[in-house]
């Protein structure tokens, strides 16, 4: 006998933070128009590797505002969850595309130490400046949201690492215009990288754990197979998996073997609603979308080997 909790609502969508990534995306667009025209008049590596950085930026919530939109599509006989993990794959590409342009930036950023060249740094104050103001105002737009789902943080993320770049921009222009040291472009074009690879990396592992269907973060599978066990006629819990569809969206599958004298006297029906109370109530991460095989004793016999 399997179970499913029939008021479960809609899957989790980004719909309702489109028009955010929408004007952060024209922000930053509008940003990177300034700084391209910046490093082109003043010569500058660290104010054009931050218009690359703008330009990988404004991909990423190009695809963040795709995944959104998908998000929000309903469910179909073809997709049962709909399009809810494109805000996890979404996310993961930008990380990706992050962690490409760091990497990139550290290895020029080298390059540039050992074969520096004159930059025009009063002008990469002012370009700089821009950038920033615009920064800003694209991540007051996004803060709101920034803690929503993954496609969120990766769009937070891809802001503030264009945040981090003008300010790193001006204080390498502040550097180079007060003691001649062209270098500091080339070290701040590094600093960038370094700034945003740690946040980078962690977003990506965790969206690469759900792709991969791992247990969701802050969730004891462990503690939660005892805690079934300890449901009163449960004898045994096997094939439990515990997976993520997307940001808010776990799922629970389980056979769960019962006493026999649940299925003679017709009360499993009412084990089936307190295990699904249970793990949707009693932990910290509820698990409203839960299925389980309610089997007796002797079902296991007819269990076939993979099942554990």
């Amino acid at each position: 006998m399997s179970g499913h909790n029939h008021e479960h609502g809609p899957v989790v969508g980004g719909g309702v933070h489109r028009k955010r990534i929408a004007i952060a995306l024209g922000i930053t667009l509008a940003v990177f128009v300034f700084q391209v025209i910046g490093s082109i008049i003043t010569g500058s590596l660290a104010l054009l590797f931050d218009s690359a950085h703008v330009l990988t930026d404004a991909t990423g919530l190009v695809m963040a505002l795709i995944a959104a939109w998908l998000s929000s599509r309903p469910t179909s006989d073809k997709r049962s969850w709909g399009f809810a993990r494109a805000e996890v794959l979404a996310a993961t590409a930008q990380a990706a595309l992050l962690l490409g342009v760091g990497l990139f930036v550290l290895v020029e950023g080298i390059q540039r130490l050992i074969t520096p060249t004159e930059v025009a740094s009063a002008e990469m104050v002012v370009f700089g400046a821009l950038g920033l103001l615009g920064n800003i105002a694209a991540l007051l737009v996004l803060s709101a949201g920034r803690g929503a789902n993954f496609n969120m943080r990766a769009a937070f993320l891809e802001v503030l690492n264009d945040a981090l770049g003008s300010v790193a921009v001006i204080v390498a222009a502040v550097i180079i215009w007060t003691t001649g040291f062209v270098q500091a472009d080339a070290l701040v074009a590094m600093l960038i990288g370094v700034l945003i690879l740690p946040r980078t990396i962690k977003l990506l592992w965790e969206t690469i754990n759900v792709l991969l269907e791992a247990t969701p973060k802050g969730l004891d599978v462990a503690e939660l197979r005892q805690h079934i066990l300890d449901v009163p006629h449960v004898l045994d819990v096997h094939d439990l998996h515990v997976t993520q569809i997307a940001t808010g969206l776990p799922v629970l599958t389980a056979h769960v073997v019962l006493d026999s004298s649940c299925f003679e006297d017709g009360h499993a029906p009412q084990m089936l609603d307190q295990l699904q109370k249970c793990v949707a109530e009693h932990f910290e991460i509820s698990i409203e979308h839960s299925t389980f095989q309610l089997e007796p004793e002797k079902h296991t016999e007819h269990e076939h080997g993979v099942h554990g």
